[in-house]
């Protein structure tokens, strides 16, 4: 999220990628995290499941926003 904040400001839609893309990186990284909670039993399965889901579906709702973006910014020439 603050990834994403702080893209926002940047000024150029190629700017905003760039922090869109640590966004991205930074989803992976609490799915790493999601799996050491999971390995020293900090979570269920099921529990686990639900917020690795949901992280999965924020890394590809990025993915598709930087995808429209780049798309957008074809477009004005840019």
């Amino acid at each position: 999220m603050a990834n994403i904040a702080e893209g926002f400001d940047a000024g150029s839609d190629s700017e905003f990628i760039r922090f869109l893309k640590y966004a991205l990186r930074s989803g992976s990284e609490v799915q790493s995290h999601l799996y050491v909670c999971l390995d020293r039993e900090h979570m269920d399965q099921d529990f686990f499941g639900r917020l690795y889901d949901q992280t999965a579906k924020v890394k590809s709702l990025t993915g598709g926003f930087m995808r429209y973006l780049r798309s957008n910014r074809d477009v004005r020439g840019q």
